[in-house]
């Protein structure tokens, strides 16, 4: 090959950059093809090839700074997705039993690994010294070496890396409970972890005194306070000024790295930063959103596979082999960390009457040693604790244990890898056996999004993306309406078209399909009442009407006219930031609406949208129908924090004006004047809209109120 290309270097490992990331696409691409035959992991394929292509096994590529950069932000990407698609309500609902995981994660493995650590590690300081005797540093002895070597050893069995947490992501089950709960207790073991990492090696060095507890102390506190405060604030800045998913997504990739230096300035591990840091913009980013879909895809199609082969290139079967002390290192180091994690799971599962298959998510997720692992392990090899008389180093760990801890994450990825796909696939079953009990009618949800103003076009995109319902495969309907007339242009048309191209780049960014449709008709009004009986559409979602005059009415003479000749839900929206940024919902109810057909359908929508953006929803209503709220939140399970006021008559609506606040999106539930819950009071709401809410997004949702005959407009629980 050499001969034939003298202008390419061949040699063994592969130097040449294009050569090397080609390959590694090409193992990223076909690895899971080929590995999905035998049901194996992704995860488990990524790091075999890793293991084989690797500088111990055919060592065709080599572990270079180009892999340790991108296993870096492999690592801090798959922390920092943690954070970012934690469903912090239910973590809020369930913190006590992530805090009792934590717990039991960490003293497990700490208690078991302390006694077998410390006769394991006896028998290697023997092989260490070979008899001789041992000069100590730091006037040092050998059991205070004990001591540091079996804490250090068994914090290491009780830290564990979230390694398979992109299985959950895959099977569609990171909102259940028992991930939360993983998560939850991941960051408080492995948090101690790393800080009894940090000790060890103060103490290592004669370090320990007064002023390093002071200094630790201060710079934690100082560390969560700009990630945990100032972060979130700089966010929310940031978000409302731009649009631009790209400058997004470049912003939140440059905070999550910022986190994890100022994370390691605190004397902690970058992980701990990323995940926090997901924890603080997790509120910002929607789950269904382009920027949320662009994270995904960068980090699971290239940084996290990167990572994981990576992992693989650090694994050589041949030492263990090699060396019977390594082959004992490596047998009660893997069986320690598994049964150690597998206990914490069960005491857990067993504490808070759990199912089966959460405890073996838990198990799963928490069972994968290798970020703070190998961090401990190789910090601990470095670490020169004395000499013999012959000169012999004797090290905080030697070379088995350096060995043992390599093959027990090879096993411990595997074991985590295969155990979380199989509670994931039960849960997505469970999952699924809950969506099949509903009605192929209540999954219809066909949103029409008459589209003419190119500054509203992003705001009703994304409102009309929150509102879908979650699993559902309908389309979104976007329409360009141009008057049958001789005034029309062909202008007026190809301004429409590119309206609804951007608007179709907007849905696929977010993983919807986008139907187009550009039609004539007499007018506006009358085409969307066709498009919406031609394509039985559930719900409109429309843009607040400029007012062309002084004589024109708030929401104009289209959307008048529209509700007049519709049934179906209509959703009139004014946008003055993103929904990304809204706080929280306030939902003003008009009584009786509970007797109306389209109650249950809005209260869903409303529902959705709280969920995605992850905003608190307060509703206002009379006592009576807010009886029926509460009713439908206990059956539904909400999802977010839900609060309840009493707006006994219509005439108080003006009462939330001391409610509404900046970044709240008020949502007024209104009515067609023939329906049961209309109010005459609700003449005066686009008076009252924009003269006391002007500086407030809100959406005026008007629910199916009639039951049309043909059955297209109801809405089955």
């Amino acid at each position: 090959m050499q001969d034939v290309f003298p202008h390419i270097d061949f040699a063994l490992p592969l130097s040449n950059p294009i050569l090397i990331f080609s390959l590694v696409l090409f193992v990223i691409l076909f690895a899971p093809l080929i590995l999905d035959r035998f049901r194996i992991p992704h995860i488990i394929g990524l790091i075999i090839s890793g293991l084989v292509l690797g500088e111990n096994g055919l060592n065709i590529l080599s572990r270079d700074e180009s892999f340790r950069l991108f296993g870096a932000v492999g690592l801090l990407y798959i922390m920092f997705l943690a954070g970012l698609e934690m469903d912090l309500s239910d973590f809020k609902k369930n913190r006590k039993k992530g805090v009792f995981f934590g717990i039991m994660t960490f003293v497990v493995p700490m208690v078991l690994g302390s006694l077998t650590g410390f006769f394991l590690l006896q028998y290697v300081l023997g092989k260490m010294s070979s008899g001789d005797m041992v000069i100590w540093n730091n006037g040092f002895d050998e059991m205070q070496y004990l001591y540091m070597a079996t804490v250090l050893l068994a914090s290491m069995y009780a830290s564990h890396t979230l390694l398979s947490y992109p299985i959950v992501g895959r099977f569609g089950v990171t909102k259940n409970s028992s991930v939360s709960i993983t998560i939850g207790g991941t960051m408080i073991t492995t948090t101690l972890a790393l800080l009894l990492l940090a000790v060890i090696v103060a103490m290592s060095k004669g370090e320990i005194n007064g002023a390093f507890w002071i200094r630790m102390v201060v710079s934690i506190v100082l560390f969560v306070f700009v990630v945990g405060y100032l972060f979130p604030r700089i966010a929310e800045h940031f978000f409302k000024l731009y649009e631009d998913s790209i400058l997004q997504y470049i912003f939140v990739l440059a905070m999550v790295f910022l986190g994890g230096f100022l994370a390691e300035l605190a004397g902690l591990e970058p992980i701990i930063g990323a995940f926090l840091v997901g924890l603080s913009m997790n509120r910002f980013i929607p789950r269904i959103s382009p920027l949320m879909n662009r994270l995904d895809f960068v980090g699971n199609a290239i940084f996290i596979p990167f990572f994981l082969i990576g992992v693989g290139m650090l694994i050589n079967v041949k030492v263990v082999f090699s060396s019977f002390d390594t082959l004992i290192a490596a047998i009660v180091m893997t069986g320690v960390a598994t049964i150690s994690k597998y206990l914490a799971a069960v005491l857990t599962r067993r504490r808070f009457s759990m199912t089966k298959a959460e405890g073996l998510m838990i198990f799963g997720l928490s069972n994968a040693q290798a970020a703070a692992t190998l961090a401990a392990v190789m910090i601990g090899h470095e670490i020169v604790m004395g000499h013999t008389i012959s000169g012999a180093p004797i090290l905080l760990f030697n070379d088995d244990i350096l060995n043992g801890t390599i093959v027990m994450i090879l096993v411990t990825c595997t074991i985590s890898s295969l155990a979380t796909e199989r509670a994931a696939r039960r849960l997505a079953i469970q999952l699924d056996h809950i969506d099949n009990e509903m009605t192929e009618e209540k999954l219809v949800d066909r949103i029409l999004i008459p589209i003419y103003n190119p500054e509203t076009l992003n705001s009703l995109m994304e409102l009309a993306v929150l509102l879908k319902v979650d699993r559902s495969k309908e389309p979104l309907y976007a329409l360009n309406v141009a008057n049958d007339n001789t005034q029309s242009n062909s202008g007026d048309i190809a301004r429409g078209k590119k309206l609804l191209e951007k608007a179709a780049r907007i849905a696929s960014a977010t993983d919807n399909s986008m139907r187009m449709i550009s039609r004539y008709d007499v007018n506006v009004t009358s085409g969307i009442i066709h498009t919406i009986k031609e394509n039985a559409i559930t719900e409109v979602v429309m843009g607040l009407h400029h007012k062309a005059h002084f004589a024109d009415s708030f929401f104009g003479a289209k959307t008048e006219n529209l509700l007049k000749s519709t049934n179906q839900m209509i959703l009139i929206s004014k946008s003055i930031q993103p929904l990304s940024t809204i706080k929280r919902l306030i939902v003003a109810v008009p009584a009786k609406s509970e007797f109306e057909v389209g109650f249950v359908k809005w209260y869903d929508r409303v529902k959705n949208i709280s969920k995605q953006i992850g905003a608190t929803t307060t509703f206002f209503a009379h006592p009576d129908t807010l009886e029926q709220i509460r009713i439908l939140a206990r059956r539904n399970k909400f999802g977010v924090e839900t609060y309840f006021e009493n707006l006994d008559e219509w005439d108080d609506f003006l009462m939330l004006t001391r409610e509404v606040l900046s970044n709240d999106l008020l949502v007024v539930i209104s009515s067609r004047k023939t329906a049961i819950s209309y109010n005459p009071s609700m003449d005066k709401l686009p008076m009252q809209l924009s003269k006391y809410f002007a500086n407030n997004s809100f959406i005026v949702l008007y629910p199916d109120q009639f039951d049309d005959a043909s059955g297209s407009n109801t809405y089955i629980v």
